[in-house]
């Protein structure tokens, strides 16, 4: 496995499970849950909803690296930020969901759909645009383009979404977003912001009859690993840094 601090400024992994009925989102269940996951992660010690239904267990962070968890009407969701170790996360999204099959009832039928998201920020003060371009290049039916007396980028978010099966419903994603705006160009004034790259393993509708979850998202671990470290790291992580170093 590659070393995450290496490749960019901050990094998390997140997991995603989206329902298509409402979660039991009352006070017990979600206290239960909530209860749960600290008993296993105990510097998760903050709790807060955020509107009718939304309820978030996090860590401190205001250190930086973190762990959280939270449940909304019909989405969990488990990350950590800045972790030291890729198995130690993935163990922890399978703790949450083994939990929420039992305090909220989940079940394999209620999946809409099942994420699991690498992303890294990279911090860098000037056109992320630009950065993109040079750090990536572009497609070559595209370069003629950008070649154009007096342009200037102001979008360049490259993504592909690849199906993984015959039925479409294993999907990876990789995808940059820049923060660069127009405002930005015009005026020369760029902020220090976050230039960011996901990589999303997903997985649409309800299991195969005789999977749970914890097999669901083991594969999603698989894909999203492969993924990572034999084509983004190499061809996406690694040139961005090494611009932004030289630059």
């Amino acid at each position: 496995m590659f070393s995450y601090p290496s490749m960019a400024d901050d990094y998390y992994l997140t997991l995603t499970l989206s329902t298509e009925m409402e979660l039991g989102g009352n006070r017990e269940s979600v206290l239960h849950y909530a209860e749960q996951m600290q008993k296993k992660y105990a510097d998760m010690r903050n709790f807060y909803a955020r509107g009718d239904r939304d309820y978030v267990l996090e860590g401190d962070k205001d250190t930086g690296q973190y762990r959280w968890c939270a449940v909304e009407s019909r989405r969990i969701s488990s990350g950590s930020v800045n972790f030291e170790s890729y198995v130690d996360v993935i163990e922890q999204h399978h703790t949450a969901l083994e939990v929420a099959s039992y305090a909220l009832s989940v079940s394999p039928l209620d999946c809409e759909a099942l994420d699991l998201l690498a992303g890294f920020d990279f911090t860098y003060r000037g056109n992320h645009n630009e950065l993109v371009n040079e750090a990536l290049g572009l497609c070559p039916a595209f370069e003629p383009l950008a070649r154009m007396p007096g342009a200037t980028f102001i979008n360049n978010e490259p993504n592909i979404t690849l199906a993984l099966d015959d039925d479409c419903r294993v999907q990876c994603r990789v995808s940059i977003e820049t923060r660069t705006t127009p405002y930005h160009v015009r005026t020369g004034e760029f902020q220090e912001d976050q230039l960011s790259v996901y990589v999303t393993a997903r997985r649409y509708g309800s299991l195969n009859p005789g999977m749970n979850y914890s097999q669901a998202l083991a594969q999603l671990d698989n894909i999203c690993r492969e993924v990572l470290e034999n084509y983004v790291a190499p061809s996406v992580l690694e040139p961005l840094a090494r611009t932004i170093a030289m630059g």
